[in-house]
C-alpha cells in the first residue's frame, strides 16, 4: 500500500525550515530523517509514526487516536501510530512532528551509513586464512 502523499506533502512543509531533512523511502512509507535519525513516517498502512522514545511512550499512548507501533507482530519501544484523525488540523500535525524533531535531535547525529563492500573471493580467503 502507498503512503498518502497528501499527508507527505503536509509534513514536508512543516520540515521544510530545517537544513537537516532527508527523506528515505523504508518500512512501507515515507520517513523523515533528522540529523540522520528518522523522526516520523507516513505509514503506508495509513497513519502518521512517530518518534518519541521510551520516556514519553507510555504517557502519549494515552491521547485520542494513538497506539502502539508494531512491526511484525513486535511493539517498538520508542514508537507511536497516530491515526489520521489524530493529525487532520495543521495544529495537531505541527504537534506531532514537533514531538518527533525533538526527540531526534536531542541525539547525537548518526553515524554515516557504511558503504557496502563487496565479499572476498574465495582464493583470497583462503590466501589470507593461511597467512
Amino acid at each position: 500500500m502507498a503512503y498518502d502523499e497528501k499527508t507527505a506533502e503536509r509534513v514536508r512543509k512543516l520540515l521544510s525550515v530545517r537544513t537537516d531533512v532527508v527523506e528515505k523511502k523504508m518500512m512501507g512509507g515515507l520517513c523523515f530523517m533528522v540529523n540522520g535519525r528518522m523522526c516520523c513516517s507516513v505509514s503506508g498502512r495509513g497513519g502518521l509514526l512517530v518518534r518519541v522514545g521510551p520516556d514519553a511512550h507510555q504517557s502519549m499512548l494515552g491521547e485520542p487516536h494513538v497506539q502502539p507501533m508494531e512491526m511484525r507482530g513486535r511493539t517498538m519501544a520508542g514508537f507511536l501510530r497516530v491515526a489520521p484523525e489524530g493529525y487532520r488540523t495543521e495544529a495537531a500535525l505541527k504537534k506531532w512532528v514537533k514531538r518527533g524533531v525533538d526527540f531526534v535531535a536531542a541525539m547525537p547525529s548518526a553515524p554515516p551509513a557504511r558503504k557496502a563492500t563487496r565479499p572476498k573471493s574465495r582464493k583470497q580467503q583462503r590466501v589470507r586464512a593461511s597467512a
